[in-house]
């Protein structure tokens, strides 16, 4: 018998049970479809680019400090 390494048996584990998998792989995909809707398509309607619509490019760094020190100032 062939002793294998760790990490082959482990990938062969998921890679088998993926294979032989019916009803998980329209769940796996039900999940992909859900994490795409939530990170790209709310991401581009509801969060939009604060920094860009604020700032010219390459003074977002200036900004985000000027941002911080009103805040401290504040407080």
């Amino acid at each position: 018998m062939k002793k294998k390494g760790f990490f082959y048996r482990v990938f062969d584990l998921y890679y088998d049970g993926f294979r032989h998998m019916t009803l998980g792989k329209t769940l796996w995909l039900v999940i992909a479809i859900k994490l795409f809707v939530i990170f790209v398509v709310l991401k581009v309607f509801f969060f939009p680019n604060y920094l860009k619509q604020h700032t010219e490019k390459g003074g977002e760094a200036d900004f985000v400090m000027e941002q911080f020190e009103a805040i401290s100032n504040n407080q």
